[in-house]
């Protein structure tokens, strides 16, 4: 399939199909269409790489990241030793996430109910050592 269909099938945009293929994270085959700028041709392989490349992203893994267990996949595969260390780093990753949504929530939470019972003494407020810290009056 063509660049168009691919961003369809895969929901990136053909700028983001582009800088993957540029970045080497995508490796179409390159048609005999084209002239001097052969046509790329994407089969179902780059539709399930772009995919995991999303995929990766959404859990917070750099594209660098990616790029690199993608030319070890490409390359002589995963070793179990490895796949564990790429998912403990995510889930790692993951739970710190976990943790600040938690604390921003739990912000968003104080600064609602502070504003429902009309906003008497401080605001809370963010600070250094905790995202969430309401302000005790005295």
């Amino acid at each position: 399939m063509l660049i168009g269909e691919f961003a369809v099938r895969t929901g990136l945009s053909q700028d983001t199909v582009r800088f993957y293929v540029r970045k080497g994270l995508l490796k179409p085959e390159t048609g005999a269409r084209g002239g001097r700028n052969p046509y790329q041709i994407f089969g179902e392989r780059d539709v399930s790489t772009a995919l995991l490349i999303r995929f990766a992203q959404s859990l917070g893994m750099p594209l660098a990241e990616i790029g690199v267990v993608a030319r070890e996949l490409l390359g002589d595969g995963l070793s179990a030793e490895r796949e564990i260390e790429i998912v403990d780093t995510q889930i790692d990753r993951l739970e710190r996430k976990a943790d600040d949504l938690a604390r921003l929530l739990a912000y968003l939470r104080a600064k609602r109910d502070w504003m429902a019972r009309g906003k008497p003494d401080d605001e809370p407020r963010f600070t250094e050592d905790a995202l969430c810290l309401a302000s005790v009056a005295t």
